[in-house]
């Protein structure tokens, strides 16, 4: 039985699903992009503070975020419908997987992201065999992550904002188009900083 007073209760951002105090939605910045991106969210993330996928989403006007660990074959396959060209946004493994081929440029495309740390999203790829199957992207020459208040697991990893961001840069061959998004992610970064401070 919940026994909180109504009053002491946080309200909660209807947008951003997050505490009113912290909300995000002023980081918000709506970009118009070609490539479709897909959005799968291990469950823990969701109520993270420091996670970046919910911004991310917020922002592209053609994205879709689904949360889960294991989704249903019918379900992911639905996700995942003809209408375009799926490519997932995962370093290459010990398991083979298709290369991505520069001619898909031309076609409608798809861009598959799991947000999750490393450790949850490797298990995502794994309890999902459909995933394993879909060919995918390798990133080229991404500069410095700005996320400077998560522990990254490899020196040269990314958030899941600046990984999806740098991708689609490089999947509609424009490089500047999403930079207003990455600048509204360091100031994501500087508020949940700032939070860590007062803590201290």
């Amino acid at each position: 039985m919940n026994t909180a007073h109504p009053s002491t209760r946080r309200a909660i951002c209807a947008a951003c699903l997050r505490p009113q105090q912290t909300c995000i939605c002023r980081w918000v910045t709506a970009l118009p992009n070609q490539v479709e991106v897909l959005i799968l969210q291990h469950p823990m993330e969701v109520s993270n503070a420091k996670n970046s996928a919910r911004l991310l989403h917020m922002s592209l006007s053609n994205s879709r975020l689904e949360v889960g660990e294991t989704f249903e074959p019918e379900h992911l396959q639905s996700l995942l419908s003809p209408d375009r060209r799926n490519v997932l946004l995962y370093p290459e493994t010990e398991q083979k997987s298709e290369r991505f081929d520069a001619a898909w440029l031309n076609e409608p495309l798809r861009l598959v992201v799991l947000d999750g740390t490393w450790r949850k999203s490797r298990k995502m790829l794994y309890l999902n065999p459909l995933l394993q199957t879909l060919p995918r992207l390798p990133l080229r020459d991404t500069p410095p992550s700005h996320y400077l208040i998560r522990k990254a697991h490899l020196p040269d990893q990314l958030s899941t904002l600046e990984a999806t961001v740098y991708a689609l840069a490089q999947l509609e061959n424009d490089i500047n188009k999403f930079n207003p998004l990455i600048d509204a992610f360091d100031g994501f970064v500087a508020q949940q900083a700032s939070y860590v401070r007062r803590s201290v």
